[in-house]
C-alpha cells in the first residue's frame, strides 16, 4: 500500500490503513522523541499520543505537506505541552514545614542582557534591509509594523484603497524577504 492511498483510506476510517501508517512511521516518531526525551517510556508514551491525535485529526491533514513532517510536528507539540505542564506544576507553589509560609516560585521570563543585545542587533539589521526597499515600500512597512496601523488607517494615510494597501504590503514583505535571504542582491 502506498502512503497517499493509506491516508485516503484512513480518512474513511479504514483500520488496515491506520495500522499501515502506524507501522510505517512508528520508528521515525519514536526515535525523534527518544532523542528529545532521552527516556524510552516517555518517548513511547508521546509516540502513542502522537498517533492517537493524528488519527483523530486525520481529516485535517493537508496533502501539500509531507505526512511524516505533519506527524513530527504533532509529536513535538505534545512534548512541548508536557514539558510546560511539568514545569508549571513544579513552579506553581512550594510549601515549607510551616504551612503559613507559602513560597511562589515564578520563573523570570524577562529578557537577559544578552537577549536585549541580540534583539537590538537584529532590529538594526532589519532596519538596514528595509532601507534597501523603494521608499513607498519602506513607508508601508513602517506604517504597518512600526506604527502598528490597521489596513484601514494605512488606507486613509496613503489615500489608497485597502486592497492596494494589502497588495503593496504583500509585495514589500516578499521583496524584504528576498533582501534578507540574499543580502548580495
Amino acid at each position: 500500500m502506498e502512503i497517499k492511498k493509506a491516508i485516503e483510506l484512513a480518512k474513511q476510517n479504514d483500520q488496515a490503513a491506520f495500522n499501515f501508517l502506524l507501522d510505517t512511521y512508528w520508528n521515525d516518531i519514536y526515535n525523534f522523541q527518544l532523542k528529545r526525551t532521552k527516556n524510552e517510556n516517555d518517548a513511547e508514551d508521546i509516540t502513542i499520543q502522537t498517533f492517537s491525535k493524528a488519527f483523530d485529526k486525520i481529516d485535517s491533514y493537508n496533502d501539500k505537506y509531507v505526512f511524516k513532517t505533519w506527524l513530527i510536528t504533532i509529536s513535538k507539540n505534545i512534548h512541548i505541552d508536557l514539558v510546560r505542564k511539568y514545569q508549571s506544576s513544579i513552579n506553581s507553589k512550594t510549601h515549607s514545614n510551616d504551612d503559613d509560609d507559602i513560597v511562589y516560585n515564578i520563573p523570570d521570563e524577562s529578557p537577559t542582557p544578552e537577549d536585549k543585545i541580540i534583539r537590538e542587533q537584529n532590529l538594526a539589521k532589519l532596519l538596514k534591509d528595509i532601507k534597501k526597499l523603494k521608499p513607498h515600500y519602506q513607508e508601508i512597512i513602517n506604517l504597518r509594523y512600526f506604527q502598528e496601523l490597521s489596513y484601514k488607517d494605512i488606507s486613509k494615510e496613503l489615500d489608497e484603497p485597502i486592497n492596494n494597501v494589502k497588495v503593496k504590503l504583500l509585495r514589500a514583505k516578499k521583496l524584504l524577504a528576498q533582501i534578507i535571504t540574499n543580502p548580495n542582491v
